[in-house]
């Protein structure tokens, strides 16, 4: 099977735009590649705390590292990323809500996903699977198909994949890229809207997370920003103009250089 590269002018400087750096706030953990971003390509400013944004990505993911539990995928070589907030108080009635935004270079059917997890701050144990996010070439993104529901109401209901919007500095040299061409698959969801009402108080923390199904190939990225929970902030805003760039950064032109190039690569079918 052929994959192709996307090509347009406008690459680098959309991939100049960007900065991330694996910056987080106090009392979070995390596992692969996480940390704060500012818009550039595909990915705005969030609807709320914005302009910057929290990230996960499947670039620089480490094995296992963002699969949910459950799902999984059946290639060795798959990875992935996962963050989990600092704890946080909520009573019964409460609404936790948050925004994020899917973005994936690996299309055809090849099931790379993102989701959030509420858990016990205690346990950490799952007590909601709050969205899942999952590529396919037809239908919708959101919810990720073959995947357990989620507890939390989305808005939209459900998301179809913007397609080819996959610039963004996040996913590394897989920025402006997709597996095969255009259509499918690849792209971007856009914000969507999660909301879920507690139903017993207690203590908890929130968990995001990317994966690469079957390889570590052509990557998966999710911004996510605005949580709260009644009045409490759970993320604060980030400040673009305090992101640093980083030095991985300086790497993505090795990724720009090889646009226009077709590669073939084997991916086993889930």
């Amino acid at each position: 099977m052929i994959r192709t590269f996307l090509t347009t002018a406008a690459a680098t400087a959309l991939l100049a735009v960007g900065a991330h750096a694996a910056t987080l706030p106090s009392g979070w953990t995390a596992e692969g590649n996480a940390g704060t971003g500012s818009p550039n390509g595909v990915v705005s400013a969030p609807p709320a705390q914005g302009p910057g944004y929290y990230y996960v990505s499947t670039a620089g993911g480490v094995t296992g590292g963002g699969s949910l539990p459950g799902v999984g995928g059946t290639g060795v070589a798959r990875n992935g990323s996962n963050v989990i907030t600092a704890a946080f108080t909520a009573a019964v009635g409460d609404v936790l809500e948050f925004y994020f935004n899917y973005v994936t270079s690996d299309g055809a059917g090849f099931a790379d996903y993102g989701w959030s997890r509420l858990l016990d701050a205690t346990t950490s144990d799952e007590v909601a699977l709050l969205f899942t996010a999952r590529t396919t070439p037809t239908g919708s993104s959101v919810p990720g198909f073959g995947m357990p529901a989620p507890a939390a109401t989305l808005d939209p209901v459900s998301v179809d994949i913007q397609d080819g919007a996959t610039f963004w500095d996040v996913l590394g040299s897989s920025s402006g890229t997709c597996y095969i061409a255009i259509g499918e698959g690849c792209g971007a969801t856009g914000w969507v809207k999660s909301t879920y009402t507690i139903t017993e108080a207690g203590s908890y923390t929130l968990q995001f997370g990317v994966t690469n199904w079957n390889d570590t190939a052509f990557d998966s990225g999710m911004a996510f920003a605005g949580a709260k929970i009644g009045d409490v902030i759970i993320t604060p805003p980030v400040d673009p103009a305090a992101v640093p760039l980083p030095a991985s950064a300086l790497l993505l032109g090795a990724g720009i250089g090889a646009m226009g190039v077709m590669r073939r690569r084997q991916k086993a079918q889930a």
